[in-house]
């Protein structure tokens, strides 16, 4: 699709919160990349492990001390200058976006003035969100007991610089964030999507996608995933074990391999008996919190996408029980599968199969391949990111971006060997598997079945879609070799 040259692309920074379905819509998109490029619409960046770094960068995220991974200064002007060079429209989304102090959101407006601007924020329910972002405090190495982290919420939520204080209010100090965010943009650029009461992933998708332009008729969100929540026995199984862990283990350690794979892929896939709820006490705070969200918001002229009465909380549909009065008999069997699955991967890395000796390439496909070597293979790439300071560098990376992942590239590009395959770190963590325990392996539970078959979408790919899907494509961040696993959220617990 060719460029309109009299009308500036569209440019929607998808800027959070966290934990209301961000996870599930950027699989969304990632795992369309071609369908969307057809319509016109790009993804800047290689995967979206390039949007938690321009996210880091924008929001001067310091780097943990021995972290592996490529230093990400320079990384927000490069992946601004790709998605203005998008035909019609461009999607950045990092739901760690929405935390910027108005300074460095101020900066990332002007990086795009020469675009069309949209700012996107989902929000959800304020008495579902409590639990959920307790869960992932716990998921980030923290030991502190429910009740104590609510309590310590809400008692923060009354100081007037909460969100310097508090990183629950940071992330989901909804009205503070919109008013950041809109202060050079008029408001029917501001986007405010609900997340739906019963949690419909494609609810939220249309949604997201009227907002956007998309035509969801020719999009397939049968490989799109979430970040599914633990039970009140998974969490806390995990928060005690985040207490005998040794102040040793480096938190880029913990991010990669407890988060990631205990955490996300273990975890999640025990059958929940019972979720989090609030305490009693808590209620009637929860629902003056969300009131005043609500009341606020019909006020305003922003676009409000759903229904703003999604956002207020539901009564509890069962007696409270505290997290940390969960039998021990449960936690034991919590424990008892947590181990299995660990060891049984551990023996698949170990012991793993022959590999399969991968097709012969066309003459088409292996100079694409070069090319990509050429321009983007992990050695250019490195060197590059290590000197993305130089304005000069910046504008490098874009040009070889365009070069590679244009419209047409985003359908024909072949990465280099080894790496178009479905089963390559890079594709696992896109399709919502994480890299194993040496960035190899995908974990997945023995009893876990087969995913069905796909519905043919409303538009067939072309061949060359079909043979390199978009998603597996890229290669992965940091070639997979003994010792150095592959990028996976390094550098923000939470990302």
């Amino acid at each position: 699709m060719t460029r309109d040259t009299h009308r500036p692309p569209r440019v929607y920074l998808h800027i959070g919160e966290p934990k209301t379905g961000t996870t599930f819509l950027q699989h969304a998109i990632w795992g369309n990349r071609a369908r969307l490029a057809k319509q016109g619409i790009l993804l800047p960046g290689y995967t979206r492990r390039d949007h938690s770094r321009a996210s880091r960068d924008l929001r001067g995220a310091a780097r943990m001390p021995g972290d592996p991974v490529d230093p990400w200064d320079g990384e927000w002007d490069v992946l601004a200058r790709q998605a203005q060079k998008s035909p019609v429209a461009a999607i950045i989304s990092d739901e760690l976006l929405g935390n910027c102090s108005q300074e460095r959101a101020d900066r990332a407006v002007r990086s795009l003035e020469a675009a069309e601007l949209h700012v996107v924020l989902t929000v959800r329910d304020f008495a579902s969100l409590l639990p959920a972002e307790w869960q992932e405090a716990v998921k980030c190495r923290r030991t502190v007991r429910w009740e104590e982290w609510l309590g310590d919420v809400s008692r923060l939520g009354e100081t007037a610089s909460r969100h310097d204080v508090s990183a629950f209010w940071a992330a989901h100090d909804t009205l503070a964030t919109l008013s950041r965010w809109s202060q050079h943009l008029p408001p029917d650029r501001v986007h405010v999507i609900t997340m739906p009461r019963d949690g419909s992933p494609d609810d939220l998708w249309h949604r997201f996608a009227a907002v956007i332009g998309i035509d969801s008729a020719k999009i397939d969100l049968s490989q799109a995933r979430g970040n599914t929540s633990l039970g009140l026995a998974e969490t806390e199984f995990l928060r005690r074990m985040n207490e005998t862990l040794s102040h040793e283990m480096p938190d880029w350690y913990y991010t990669r391999y407890i988060k990631q794979i205990l955490a996300h892929d273990v975890l999640t896939s025990q059958p929940r008996r019972a979720r989090v709820t609030l305490p009693p006490d808590r209620d009637e705070w929860a629902r003056r919190e969300a009131g005043t969200i609500v009341a606020a918001l019909r006020d305003a002229k922003y676009h409000i996408a759903g229904d703003l009465d999604e956002l207020l909380p539901q009564p509890a549909a069962g007696p409270y029980l505290p997290p940390d009065e969960q039998p021990d008999g449960q936690l034991l069997e919590v424990a008892l599968h947590a181990t299995a699955v660990l060891a049984e991967a551990r023996y698949r890395e170990v012991y793993q199969p022959p590999k399969k000796q991968r097709p012969r390439l066309r003459p088409r496909m292996l100079a694409s391949q070069l090319r990509w070597s050429m321009l983007n293979g992990p050695w250019i790439r490195r060197l590059l990111r290590s000197r993305s300071q130089s304005e000069s560098v910046r504008k490098l990376r874009a040009a070889i971006w365009w070069i590679l992942m244009r419209p047409k590239g985003h359908r024909h590009i072949v990465a280099p060997a080894g790496q178009h395959d479905v089963t390559a770190p890079s594709a696992a963590w896109l399709a919502g598997g994480r890299p194993g325990i040496t960035g190899i392996q995908v974990i997945v539970p023995a009893d876990t079945p087969a995913p069905a078959q796909a519905p043919a979408p409303a538009e067939a790919l072309t061949p060359a879609e079909a043979l390199t899907p978009a998603e597996a494509l890229v290669p992965a961040e940091v070639p997979v070799q003994a010792g150095r696993p592959a990028e996976a959220s390094s550098g923000d617990p939470r990302a």
